[in-house]
């Protein structure tokens, strides 16, 4: 029986293998969490935005902002690496990112919105997410450029936020992405 050469990456090895990997070029991705209660769902969209190469998000509303030891312990200390503001009013924020050149997308159910992985995303993206129970507000809605949903399957209407906020982000960075996979490389 011959050993299986597959084996988790820890150290150096997986210090190594991550500087091998290159963000996607062109693409400048914000997030804007409006009223964002749960500060595990907070955590967990700023770990998101370090692992998609997000440099920046807007806080909005009654989103839990850091520092709040949920925040720190999910996000595992990400809350310091990504730039964040904070906006009272999130249908201002967006326009304040409209006027910097961002198309504003919400990942909602709406009247409107288009399936995500069908949507043509700009080079520059603000994602907006919502209320743990209530969503993207009509106002928030009405404000952005967009709106995607993800498609479901079973009985459930949605998934988590943070959840959604993910897959999203990682197929947009997917439709930028070019870069031959490190393990494709001669």
């Amino acid at each position: 029986m011959t050993a299986d050469p597959r084996r988790q990456l820890r150290g150096k090895a997986l210090n190594q293998f991550l500087r091998t990997i290159e963000p996607p070029a062109g693409l400048d991705m914000v997030f804007v969490l409006q009223d964002m209660q749960d500060p595990i769902n907070v955590g967990s969209a700023f770990r998101i935005a370090d692992a998609a190469g997000v440099r920046h998000m807007v806080l909005t509303g009654i989103t839990t902002c850091p520092p709040h030891p949920l925040i720190k312990k999910v996000g595992r200390g990400r809350d310091r690496r990504i730039h964040w503001d904070y906006a009272e009013d999130a249908a201002t924020a967006l326009e304040g990112l409209r006027d910097e050149g961002y198309r504003c997308v919400a990942v909602e159910l709406a009247s409107d919105a288009q399936r995500f992985d069908r949507f043509d995303y700009p080079a520059k993206l603000a994602l907006v997410v919502g209320h743990e129970d209530h969503g993207v507000t009509h106002r928030t809605l009405g404000a952005c450029d967009g709106a995607v949903y993800l498609p479901m399957h079973g009985k459930g209407a949605s998934l988590n936020v943070h959840v959604s906020l993910g897959i999203v982000a990682y197929h947009v960075l997917s439709r930028f992405d070019t870069q031959t996979p490190p393990d494709e490389r001669s």
